[in-house]
């Protein structure tokens, strides 16, 4: 018995919190009151199924400099569109209606203010009956068969 050690004392401890309780907000507050020191980060774009990825000409386009830029729908496009839906009666929004499309999109486009969309443009094409797309601008839009 002499090799028994009586001063020497084993204690029982429970586990700490786990990492989903210590991240509680109770868990937070908790420490907050204790003043413990916490570290807080805010992941970018968490629990979101988007990935936008930024690249150097995207930074470069938006700057907009003479050598790089957005090219625009020109003001003759936009005229043909104006006089093709006076031409049939309809307003801007009624247009707008009539492609499904927001009536602020009209508008871009007849002020040349828009960025060229080749959807958009069929669309206003097929409803105002003139071309817009090619160096027939302005002719009615006839259905002209494919070559096979």
């Amino acid at each position: 018995m002499a090799e028994s050690d009586w001063d020497t004392v084993t204690v029982l401890r429970k586990k700490g919190p786990s990492a989903a309780q210590a991240k509680s907000k109770q868990a937070v507050a908790a420490a907050q009151r204790r003043g413990e020191e916490l570290e807080t980060s805010k992941k970018w774009a968490a629990g979101q199924n988007k990935q936008h990825l930024v690249t150097k000409n995207t930074a470069k386009l938006d700057r907009e400099t003479e050598e790089l830029h957005h090219s625009r729908v020109p003001l003759e496009v936009g005229k043909v569109i104006q006089q093709g839906r006076q031409n049939q009666g309809l307003t801007q929004k009624d247009l707008a209606t009539k492609i499904n499309e927001k009536p602020q999109i009209i508008a871009d486009y007849e002020c040349g203010k828009a960025i060229p969309n080749n959807q958009v443009m069929g669309k206003i094409e097929r409803a105002i009956g003139m071309k817009l797309r090619g160096k027939d601008i302005g002719l009615p839009l006839e259905a002209v068969p494919k070559k096979k």
